[in-house]
């Protein structure tokens, strides 16, 4: 049987340490992703950033979504866009552990969405836990939301300005605060 790369161990949820002989390779990808998210981020047209971001993701970015610059991401590989996205300004997406977003959603400026995290433990904080962030169709987030890993914004969904969201958010509800609770139900 042929051995899973690194990328494919952290996408199936295996915690990877910083010692693995592998982690080497995330290095490297980082470093490529930083050259084009350098090109991206000085584009003169979303159009080009849109370009950009495909050959970050690996993959064409469909025209109807928009994502507006500056954006960072460690790899990019591991993100996933529906159509008819838009991101603002200043979003960072970690996402090792994964982030699928749906068609129709909206994503407000300086949000951050990271798929990884680190034990507390002493022994083992030096360990990337990777945990796929999913944004389901047609949720919106509010500027300066944080999405920690594994969560899932459920369809319709609103995260209101500012919030933490470490737990799922079920379809049709807007959450706030930190943590983030459910504060109303969407008719």
């Amino acid at each position: 049987m042929e051995k899973m790369n690194i990328f494919n161990r952290m996408m199936a949820g295996e915690a990877v340490p910083m010692s693995d002989p592998d982690y080497g390779e995330i290095r490297e990808a980082v470093n490529k992703t930083m050259v084009l998210l350098e090109k991206m981020n000085r584009a003169t047209h979303v159009d080009k950033a849109r370009g950009y971001l495909g050959e970050i993701i690996g993959k064409p970015v469909h025209g109807s979504t928009t994502i507006f610059t500056p954006f960072h991401t460690n790899i990019g590989r591991n993100i996933t866009l529906g159509k008819n996205v838009f991101v603002n300004h200043a979003c960072s997406f970690l996402d090792l552990g994964g982030i699928e977003i749906e068609d129709d959603v909206m994503i407000g400026p300086r949000v951050n969405i990271t798929s990884e995290n680190h034990p507390v433990t002493i022994q083992d904080r030096k360990t990337l836990v990777p945990k796929k962030v999913v944004i389901k169709k047609n949720a919106w987030i509010g500027a300066g939301a944080t999405l920690l890993p594994g969560v899932t914004i459920g369809k319709n969904s609103v995260v209101a300005a500012a919030a933490l969201v470490n737990k799922d958010v079920p379809a049709n509800t807007v959450v706030a605060g930190v943590p983030a609770k459910v504060i109303k139900q969407i008719d």
